[in-house]
């Protein structure tokens, strides 16, 4: 997909990258709708946003600020490989952002990056996706306002598995047995990145397992968990896994040019996947790690935050507020626009049209049935814990319960240091 670049794979590592400092903070939104000429009171706002994959996306946040009337609203759109070592090193200097976008991570509300917008957020707080609202709650205050839901699964080219005679996978079993069957000369049956951190998550739920439960403790250390990683370890020695991809998965180009047969990416694709296959494709959850599992799906997504320690809080509030809560026009261009994301207010989801038929109804589908949301308490050393569990067990060759405990050890001095 021409459009997409390599940013795409920055989107796991800055979300995971939340944790790195409890000051951490994003590339901004701006942009001109035309509905006027830019903020004229006086007060300056800066905001950070990392660069959109997705041509067009620059210019419509830049749209967005200038139709606001009540601040000079500027943006940063900051390239995605700079974006993280940028944002955290800027919120500890005087040119700190007044908003950032970003993911919900608990140190960044624990130090005081952040600021409360429960109040903002309140008398629209029905009108979120309940999950939405969760994931950015702590002790009752909200501290952020989703802008979009990404959710991923598995795309695939209809017409390879009608040539070889292969169901839609439903189990982690039968994902491995499409994978061999689909796998020839010049074909890989199955790609879910270069390193397949992308589906950590979601092999954790399917296996019926979680990070963590309601008490804050480690959840994903179980015996179907074990059981995922020695199936994943068989699936990355088959043979029939795409190893070493031009670009990553969150770039759909190794299914758009026959790289593979089956993807591991995300719905913001869906538009470019249709332009280069036509209807020769479809989407799946991740399929069940264990039979007392459940497929699932992971969503992602960015969102905004308001800077706690900037010197214009309550107008970056105010303009969280406009654009974000009151604009809907605009959160439904930003959200299907520009690739497709699902909308986090219920009646704009509801009202979407372009989500609305074919495999983009189908994606709201399988999130609506299958979707998980991150942790706010999973911090980005725990989510490296868990990526060194596959790294040692499933890239090479460590025993999972070993690999599994030496993670515990890491997660459990994260938990203590936020929970006591």
């Amino acid at each position: 997909m021409s459009a997409m670049s390599s940013n795409w794979d920055r989107r796991s590592i800055l979300r995971a990258a939340a944790g790195l400092s409890a000051a951490g903070a994003l590339t901004a939104c701006g942009g001109n709708n035309g509905r006027s000429s830019g903020g004229s009171s006086g007060t300056n706002l800066t905001q950070y946003f990392h660069a959109y994959g997705e041509a067009g996306t620059e210019q419509a946040i830049k749209k967005y600020a200038k139709a606001y009337d009540a601040a000079n609203v500027t943006t940063q759109w900051i390239t995605s490989a700079d974006f993280e070592s940028k944002l955290f090193a800027t919120l500890l200097t005087k040119n700190a952002p007044d908003l950032f976008e970003f993911h919900p991570q608990m140190q960044m509300i624990t130090s005081g990056q952040v600021a409360d917008l429960t109040d903002i957020i309140t008398p629209v707080k029905d009108d979120f996706n309940p999950a939405d609202i969760k994931s950015h709650t702590v002790d009752g205050k909200i501290y952020g306002v989703r802008m979009i839901d990404d959710p991923q699964f598995f795309f695939y080219r209809k017409s390879m598995l009608e040539k070889a005679k292969v169901e839609v996978p439903t189990t982690l079993d039968e994902l491995a047995e499409a994978a061999a069957k689909l796998t020839t000369s010049k074909v890989k049956g199955l790609y879910m990145g270069n390193d397949l951190h992308n589906v950590i998550d979601t092999m954790i739920w399917s296996a019926n397992a979680d990070h963590l439960n309601e008490k804050n403790e480690i959840a994903y250390h179980t015996p179907g968990v074990i059981e995922g990683l020695k199936k994943m370890r068989k699936l990355f020695t088959s043979g029939d896994l795409l190893l070493g991809a031009p670009t990553e998965s969150w770039d759909p180009s190794s299914l758009n040019q026959g790289l593979c047969a089956i993807q591991f990416c995300g719905m913001w694709a869906m538009p470019g996947i249709q332009a280069a296959l036509g209807d020769d494709w479809g989407v799946f959850p991740f399929p069940k790690t264990i039979d007392s599992g459940k497929q699932s799906v992971y969503n992602g997504g960015w969102s905004m935050f308001v800077n706690a320690k900037g010197e214009n809080v309550e107008a970056a509030k105010e303009y969280v507020k406009w654009l974000w809560l009151d604009q809907k026009e605009y959160q439904e261009d930003w959200a299907t626009s520009f690739g497709f994301h699902i909308p986090p207010r219920t009646s704009l989801a509801q009202t979407a049209t372009k989500l609305k038929s074919g495999n983009a109804a189908e994606g709201v589908r399988l999130f609506n049935e299958f979707g998980h949301f991150d942790n706010i308490g999973w911090t980005q050393a725990m989510r490296t814990s868990l990526e060194d569990v596959f790294a040692n067990s499933v890239r090479k060759d460590m025993d999972p319960e070993e690999a599994l405990d030496k993670a515990d050890t890491a997660v459990n001095r994260e938990l203590k240091k936020l929970f006591g």
